[in-house]
């Protein structure tokens, strides 16, 4: 492993044979793009951008070198930055892939669109009120420009089979949304713990480009790999997968962002440093007369990943593999069970991303749709830190 000194001498530095580079592209044209964070979400997005027809991959940013020359050997041409504001200044560049930890996401997000570049942002969207407000206001300056937030299910064969399920006449009125996601591991591996490696340090890992915004701190590199323990740089649970049930039904039944949210839970199971809860329940209170709750912890998988929607005529369940339908004999006696039908692409999301840089039409799950899920995360997660129910002031559109 080369040394974080020698390492710079090879990585892309300058702009020399890209300024020809536009940013207009034509219905067939190929879509040079960029990935900012390496790590094991954003090295999955370059497989699958790269299995898009017609796409190249031309720089990679990260802050550990390792993770650079990982993502090389898929890229071999990509040019390597360990600041993202030079893969941001190349203008071969036409879109960014996001996928930093998640205090990281509004500066590249808010850059990129300032540099001209269409952009994919991992969920979840926005780490903070006001990052989210910041992130907005990129958006509405760069009207012209594609912005696509990770959250994959949207693109998924479930969400048109939700659509023909949703009809008024088999649901009734809904006014309850259970969500679960329970995992498990075994007996002294923690959930979310990775190894760290030998050349895991400041001389390989540029420790101000990790941290930030957050408070300064003396170089650590468990708190580097392991950033998901900690609230400087994560939301626990609640943004890593909360987020993504939420999405789901926030895009199929068009939920506002909550007027209420109380989580509470605790550190039941994992002493091990880290500072968010293993095990947590979050209640949501939607205007639209809807209660979404969800529970969650890392001790036991048996109840898995589900969804349950109840109306008052029928019921969906959904799980990641299936969706399904199911009457309410009290109100649909003669009402069947049905099953969704609609086939998925794995990477139908990466791909509807890059379609509609192409086409102009708006992305599946668009900028709104990741505002509204990133505040009913950052609500449930000062809930469970102020330990009281919070409000969103839809006025001053803050958290109170």
């Amino acid at each position: 492993m080369q040394s974080r000194r020698n390492f710079i001498g090879k990585v892309a530095t300058g702009l020399a044979g890209t300024l020809a580079g536009g940013n207009v592209l034509a219905g067939g044209e190929r879509v040079r793009f960029g990935v900012v964070g390496a790590g094991a979400r954003g090295t999955e997005l370059l497989r699958e951008a790269l299995a898009c027809p017609n796409t190249e991959c031309v720089g990679i940013a990260d802050v550990y070198t390792r993770r650079l020359q990982d993502a090389a050997r898929l890229a071999p041409d990509a040019k390597l930055h360990l600041d993202y504001r030079q893969l941001l200044d190349d203008r071969a560049v036409d879109a960014v892939l996001i996928a930093t930890p998640q205090h990281l996401h509004c500066e590249p997000f808010v850059a990129a669109l300032d540099a001209g570049k269409h952009v994919y942002q991992e969920k979840t969207m926005a780490f903070t009120v006001e990052q989210a407000k910041r992130m907005r206001a990129a958006v509405e300056r760069a009207p012209g420009r594609t912005v696509e937030i990770g959250h994959q299910a949207i693109s998924s064969g479930h969400l048109a089979d939700a659509a023909q399920f949703l009809k008024p006449e088999w649901m009734g009125k809904i006014t309850f949304i259970q969500a679960r996601m329970y995992r498990n591991t075994p007996h002294g591996k923690a959930q979310w713990a990775r190894p760290l490696y030998p050349d895991m340090t400041e001389e390989n890992i540029h420790w101000k480009g990790f941290l930030g915004d957050a408070p300064p701190r003396p170089f650590d590199a468990g708190r580097y790999l392991n950033w998901r323990y900690y609230w400087d740089y994560s939301g626990g649970n609640v943004t890593e997968n909360l987020c993504q049930q939420l999405a789901f039904w926030y895009k199929a039944l068009g939920l506002k962002i909550p007027q209420s949210v109380t989580m509470t839970g605790g550190l039941y199971l994992w002493k091990d440093g880290r500072e968010v809860p293993d095990t947590m329940n979050v209640a949501m209170e939607h205007e639209e007369e809807l209660l979404f709750t969800w529970d969650s912890g890392f001790g036991n998988e048996r109840l898995s990943v589900t969804e349950d929607v109840l109306g008052t005529a029928g019921a969906i369940s959904r799980t990641p593999q299936t969706i399904r339908y199911a009457p309410e004999k009290k109100n649909r006696p003669d009402g069947n069970e049905m099953v969704g039908v609609t086939r998925s692409d794995p990477r139908a999301h990466t791909q509807n991303f890059f379609d509609s840089i192409r086409t102009g039409r708006q992305p599946n799950c668009g900028f709104d749709l990741g505002y509204r899920v990133s505040i009913a995360c950052r609500m449930a997660v000062e809930s469970f830190r102020r330990q009281r129910a919070v409000r969103w002031d839809r006025v001053l559109e803050e958290i109170v």
